[in-house]
């Protein structure tokens, strides 16, 4: 028998000397609209995925949606049965933060309440429970726009390891990830988010830490401006989506994507920004509070500057508003 020279220690399984690749476990807080497209883009990109509900009930409601969303794929030819198959196994929800123990990467993304808000407070609360349960090592990110990254990380031990993302959610193939660095926020930690973006096939921008970002800025400036040719009867709604359109090669118009969005969220978000800016440019559009204050906020309750029916396909505009 020949013998062997070589160590074969490092070889073995055992999980104490295993090395852990990066990015394996992806954990995310919250499952409402935003976090479901967070936990299906992971899950399909190879990674386990564990989600945070505040409920049986809502996990199995998250659940349900997400393979919706992948039946949707097979029937668009973008994806097999197999392949779902293996997405839906890779996904877990659960009511514990213990279970986000393993994970290397987290994400923040409680839902909105009814009005369109998100707490602050909440979010650091929810940060405070990760850094009980993670290694030092995790990296913690929350998926906002407004909220700035370094006070939710100002109250914690590890505070170079967090970090803040914001996925186009209204259109899943913009494959942009907006990645913003905070004060405390470390190199290492950045490159670990680029990578991350590249893994799921995102093309990572980096932007300074400020309300409203890069993309949200723009949006509802044009959303505003939007509302008041619309006011001013220069254009009708759907020609002035019409031309945002085609003129400017855009998948959706901007009531469109407003609606996509949902207006709640919108002028939350909105108001956000003029507190922090001061600037009127940012103080939502007549029109928006109108459909806010109605309860009129998009796609999700069937109408807002368009009607929809159950599957969120546009039936008209809204001649109520």
């Amino acid at each position: 028998m020949a013998e062997i020279i070589e160590p074969i220690e490092e070889f073995g399984l055992s999980r104490k000397d295993r090395k852990k690749s990066l990015f394996t476990k992806i954990g995310v807080v919250g499952c409402g609209h935003d976090g479901r497209s967070i936990v299906s883009l992971t899950a399909l990109s190879g990674m386990e995925v564990i989600f945070i509900e505040v409920s049986q009930e809502r996990i199995q409601e998250a659940l349900k949606d997400i393979e919706h969303g992948l039946d949707t794929k097979i029937e668009n030819w973008g994806l097999t049965q197999s392949e779902k198959r293996g997405t839906m196994a890779r996904i877990k929800g659960s009511l514990s933060y213990g279970d986000l123990r393993d994970c290397d990467f987290v994400i923040e993304c409680i839902r909105y309440e009814a009005n369109g808000e998100r707490s602050t407070e909440l979010r650091k609360e929810v940060f405070r429970n990760l850094e009980q349960v993670l290694s030092a090592e995790s990296i913690i990110a929350t998926n906002a726009t407004t909220v700035i990254i370094s006070e939710l990380a100002a109250e914690l031990v590890h505070k170079e390891r967090c970090i803040s993302l914001h996925f186009p959610i209204a259109h899943n193939e913009a494959r942009l990830l907006e990645v913003v660095s905070g004060t405390f926020t470390s190199k290492e930690v950045l490159e670990k988010v680029n990578l991350f973006a590249n893994m799921i096939k995102y093309t990572p921008i980096s932007v300074h830490e400020s309300s409203g970002l890069v993309s949200l800025r723009l949006m509802i400036t044009m959303l505003n401006e939007a509302c008041q040719i619309w006011m001013e009867n220069v254009a009708s709604m759907e020609d002035i989506d019409k031309e945002f359109t085609i003129i400017y090669g855009q998948r959706y118009g901007i009531f469109h994507m407003a609606d996509i969005i949902g207006i709640e969220k919108t002028v939350m978000l909105m108001e956000d920004m003029f507190h922090e800016y001061g600037d009127k440019k940012y103080k939502a559009s007549p029109i928006l509070w109108r459909l806010y204050r109605s309860k009129q906020t998009g796609v999700q309750a069937g109408r807002g500057f368009y009607i929809y029916d159950e599957t969120g396909k546009q039936l008209g505009p809204n001649k109520l508003i």
